[in-house]
């Protein structure tokens, strides 16, 4: 699986143009939002940050709703990987979750950044398919099942690189 997921990250730094490491100012030209529920321990919003900054990408990694505007009122994001189940801060209760707000919060955002948004499985495939239609209605390039296999989420920041940033990262003061 390890391996799997070093070739996903070459096959993602291949679709940015960058060589290895950083890119050549130095700087981070990317930046992917995680707002992430904390479900669970050791997902990919705590794997990503290792395995993409070498490309070039800083990841601003957040466990509430109120994180996650914090870091886009704060800072341009190129990218967002949403997990519905965010709450809205830290003191939360587990079963209020505001990953729609941060949808909204990204979507009048110009440019609007593409967003993967994460779901829990659903109970039926009715409650399955009206979520799917939501995400889609608030601009989600892609929807995933948690648990989120490593090699789907790579394989997926992959394919918004390469169509929303023609395979290359965002440059100057985009």
């Amino acid at each position: 699986m390890i391996r799997g997921i070093h070739r996903s990250a070459d096959r993602l730094e291949a679709a940015s143009g960058h060589p290895s490491g950083h890119p050549a100012d130095g700087q981070s030209r990317l930046n992917l939002l995680l707002a992430y529920g904390g479900w669970r321990d050791d997902t990919f919003a705590d794997q990503l940050p290792a395995l993409l900054a070498p490309q070039g990408i800083r990841c601003f990694r957040s466990r509430s709703a109120r994180e996650a505007q914090d870091v886009i009122l704060h800072q341009r994001v190129h990218i967002a990987v949403v997990d519905l189940s965010t709450p809205a801060d830290e003191s939360s209760a587990a079963d209020e979750s505001f990953g729609a707000r941060i949808l909204h919060l990204l979507r009048p955002l110009r440019p609007a950044p593409p967003v993967v948004v994460v779901h829990a499985p659903q109970v039926s495939n009715r409650d399955s398919s009206r979520m799917l239609a939501a995400a889609l209605r608030e601009g989600a390039f892609s929807v995933l099942q948690r648990p989120v296999p490593m090699e789907s989420m790579l394989a997926t920041l992959r394919r918004v690189v390469e169509r929303h940033y023609r395979g290359a990262w965002p440059q100057g003061g985009f």
